[in-house]
């Protein structure tokens, strides 16, 4: 499947002597490093989509996110938005740090697909999902209010087993919603082809694919909704959940992708600090395998067996 990538390069507020990289603050030394890290991502995401990319020109905008009061001329960031001649490939630039939320609004503002798949950098998917059924799932629903799907978050090692565990069985509602919607689902194109999916009573930041439109409505109403550093899952998490427990999960309508019964893990976090690469990182989980460092294996994503 050949999609359009927006790609965010968020920024950073402040150069100090000690990083702290949620807050936006960063050493010297990595400032220094930022614009080269930004130039290979660059070159990297181009290399994926188009077989000469160092003759590629770049058309550049100015856009503006928004945030908080409207009465504070501080509350806002302008960012420099890079597209491709055909718009494949779109490169986001903030003049300071948007952080996830706002990073996450202005991808969506110009995306001109209707559906999304959202992925931080520090997360990699760890087996692979049927992406075109699952849209088309996904497309099929848009005709079913009663069973509408505009969310649906890849399963993670935390989430194991999620429709029997306690997040969900120590509540009745949660549940009754489990059991009333918990299901395989198939299209008429495919219908050997089942997807399973059972509710999530979360919205996550990690891995996910959603209605673009959706996600606009419900996570960004209005400039008021998102403030500069917030993370979605944070802010509008709690709030899905509280609302789905009173009975309204279809306003929300976040699924998991449930292979093998909620056993078998599709995303995986990575130390983002720590990593460097699939093939360093394997030789670091060999030599930590050799030397006997349990704990540094597992740490360092090794399993048992």
């Amino acid at each position: 499947m050949d999609c359009k990538v927006i790609v965010v390069l968020d920024s950073y507020d402040k150069v100090v002597t000690e990083a702290r990289l949620k807050k936006g603050c960063v050493t010297s030394d990595q400032a220094r490093v930022f614009d080269l890290y930004k130039e290979n991502v660059k070159d990297f995401i181009l290399e994926q989509h188009y077989q000469s990319h160092q003759d590629i020109t770049l058309t550049q905008t100015q856009a503006e996110a928004e945030y908080g009061s409207p009465h504070d001329s501080q509350n806002a960031v302008t960012y420099t938005a890079l597209q491709t001649h055909d718009k494949r490939v779109t490169f986001i630039e903030p003049s300071r740090r948007l952080g996830f939320g706002l990073a996450v609004r202005s991808a969506l503002r110009m995306t001109s697909t209707p559906y999304v798949l959202v992925q931080q950098h520090d997360w990699i998917l760890a087996s692979p999902f049927p992406i075109e059924p699952l849209l088309q799932i996904m497309r099929d629903s848009e005709s079913e209010p009663k069973v509408p799907i505009k969310y649906v978050c890849l399963l993670a090692v935390r989430m194991l087993k999620y429709a029997v565990s306690a997040e969900v069985v120590r509540f009745p509602a949660l549940r009754n919603l489990t059991s009333t919607f918990k299901r395989e689902f198939s299209t008429k194109e495919h219908p050997e082809m089942k997807i399973p999916l059972t509710p999530l009573f979360f919205w996550h930041d990690k891995p996910h694919i959603a209605s673009t439109a959706h996600y606009l409505a419900r996570v960004f109403p209005s400039r008021l909704a998102m403030l500069r550093g917030d993370f979605i899952e944070d802010k509008i998490g709690q709030r899905a959940r509280t609302q789905m427990k009173e009975g309204l999960f279809t306003k929300w309508a976040t699924w998991l992708y449930y292979p093998d019964e909620g056993n078998e893990v599709c995303s995986k976090h990575l130390h983002g600090r720590m990593y460097h690469g699939a093939e360093k990182q394997a030789e670091k989980i060999a030599l930590a395998r050799q030397q006997g460092d349990k704990l540094a294996w597992r740490n360092l994503g090794g399993t048992n067996g």
